[in-house]
């Protein structure tokens, strides 16, 4: 599998995030999940734990490519331990710079995890505030 994705445009980062799926799965005492579904038909429910702040732990479920599952495992590592208005800042360049590359055809993986992520923000936001 590891040749199939490298030969297809994957890096050895993102094949890792892959194989290795370091933060798949859902945090029971979640402070925010939301969900969204992408264009191509894969689907992403991000779960947060956060405290004072700051982005505790991240996780995330995802129905979909290889792609879609790099780019989530990458969005964990660049926000878990950030402040929510650091963490806001991500944007999908910062996700590509970390996996260094994926097949072309694969870019709205990273844009879909960014957004999940983005959309979770403001939901945990929105809700503080009540």
């Amino acid at each position: 599998m590891e040749k199939m994705l490298a030969g297809s445009g994957y890096s050895d980062k993102a094949i890792r995030y892959f194989i290795e799926k370091p933060y798949i799965g859902e945090i029971p005492d979640a402070d925010q999940v939301s969900e969204m579904t992408g264009t191509c038909g894969d689907t992403m429910r991000i779960s947060l734990k956060v405290a004072e702040g700051v982005i505790l732990d991240a996780r995330y479920q995802v129905l979909g490519c290889p792609g879609a599952i790099a780019s989530a495992m990458a969005v964990v590592d660049l926000i878990k331990g950030k402040k929510i208005a650091d963490a806001r800042a991500l944007n999908d360049g910062d996700v590509f710079r970390l996996l260094e590359n994926l097949p072309d055809q694969k870019n709205h993986c990273i844009e879909l995890a960014v957004k999940t992520f983005h959309k979770a923000l403001d939901e945990y936001t929105r809700q503080s505030k009540r």
